[in-house]
């Protein structure tokens, strides 16, 4: 892979792929110091990137930006990614696609890695003379579920399918192209993508590269919760409640829902600390919270202060529930109702992993939450143990890929 140019696109919506987009390049050159990486991505995933003083492309500031979207059609706690979003994030979308073809026409690269940027592949598919040289593609899911009865929902759900496993013999990705997926087989549906459609977890068992979970860190780093709490500055003796939403604003009510609960938690137990993570889209002012409770904006290790917890109250995205279940940590978890990738991927891969206490939100009073959160307090981690070198195994493959292709 010496001297290879790499084009990293970190897309989808958040924070939670652009940690393990990180943790990937790291790796990458771990195997290869001379390998350079330029990435494109939007907000709020490129001030990371240029927080970890990699090469940012400025044309990323005219990338299409989802998670503002996102936030634009959510309906309180709940966002349905195939409805109302995915009609409104077409212009995001294509603005996408218009700077990734000003990128590759103006920055010569070797390999092209692409997290879950399905505007990037489908463009690349329908018009192959833009493919300048062999692509990786990461997915963490596969294929779409509609959340509801809407005929249009339906509708989108079996189009996107049809494009995702393509005819009933499967779309497979080019000899030199490769496609990674983050976790295991069994986080694939056994199921069709649809009406005549290829199983789900066939196809991806035939066609993609299963590598495991990518964390920007080593879990075992922090299995002495006492010295990660004293590294921090937290009390030992006082327990410790972390509250996150990650990446997004879409949380903010479920931030308030937690400060609701932090009198009743108070009355239970006593001396209780909670510190609420707004993220980099939530205003820290717009949190009102009592005396007892620390409002912070954006965190740029939360993984640290999730393992210096004693429980985490969290938004049911992939990325930060896999680091509690990694870190070993209680932790209860409210997927955005309406969303099918948390309600129905992340949650059931959390359910095979035992780990993780799910609420809903709308039926979730401040003392029901307080109630679980006491109940959680003293709890030890009783499930398997999961795999956590994903980073390095997707690095591994991409290396060799590159190297055959070359």
């Amino acid at each position: 892979m010496t001297g290879t140019r790499v084009l990293y696109i970190s897309g989808s919506i958040g924070l939670g792929h652009v940690r393990r987009d990180l943790a990937i390049a790291r790796e990458l050159r771990r195997l290869d110091p001379r390998v350079e990486i330029v990435w494109l991505a939007g907000d709020p995933a490129r001030q990371v990137i240029a927080e970890a003083d990699e090469t940012l492309l400025p044309e990323s500031a005219a990338y299409g930006d989802e998670t503002a979207v996102a936030e634009d059609t959510a309906e309180g706690f709940s966002l349905n990614l195939l409805g109302r979003f995915a009609l409104r994030a077409q212009s995001a979308w294509k603005r996408a696609v218009a700077t990734f073809e000003e990128v590759s026409a103006k920055y010569p690269y070797d390999l092209l890695i692409g997290d879950e940027t399905y505007e990037i592949d489908a463009t690349l598919d329908k018009h192959p003379e833009l493919k300048k040289a062999p692509f990786v593609m990461i997915y963490d899911f596969v294929g779409l579920d509609a959340m509801s009865r809407n005929p249009l929902e339906r509708l989108i759900v079996y189009r996107g399918n049809w494009l995702w496993g393509g005819d009933p013999r499967g779309k497979p990705p080019t000899q030199e192209d490769l496609t990674l997926f983050i976790g295991e087989p069994e986080d694939v549906p056994d199921k069709p993508f649809g009406f005549l459609l290829p199983n789900r977890r066939e196809y991806a068992r035939r066609y993609y590269h299963f590598v495991g979970y990518a964390f920007p860190f080593d879990p075992a780093d922090y299995s002495d919760k006492e010295k990660v709490r004293a590294a921090l500055g937290y009390d030992e003796e006082c327990p410790l409640v972390v509250c996150s939403v990650g990446g997004t604003s879409v949380g903010a009510d479920l931030l308030r829902l937690c400060v609701a609960s932090y009198p009743h938690i108070q009355e239970r137990v006593g001396d209780v600390r909670m510190v609420v993570v707004c993220g980099p889209r939530i205003d820290p002012a717009s949190i009102e919270v009592p005396s007892g409770v620390e409002v912070r904006g954006y965190v740029p290790r939360l993984y640290e202060h999730l393992g210096a917890c004693d429980v985490a109250v969290v938004q049911g995205g992939g990325t930060t529930t896999l680091e509690l279940t990694a870190l070993r940590r209680p932790f209860i978890y409210f997927p955005l109702e309406g969303h099918f990738e948390q309600n129905l991927v992340v949650a059931k891969r959390l359910a095979r992993h035992g780990a993780g206490e799910r609420l809903l939100y709308s039926r979730t009073t401040p003392e029901a939450l307080a109630e679980a959160v006491v109940w959680q307090l003293g709890r030890e981690a009783s499930w398997p143990e999961i795999p956590t070198d994903g980073a390095r195994q997707a690095a591994k493959l991409i290396n060799r890929s590159v190297n055959r292709s070359g």
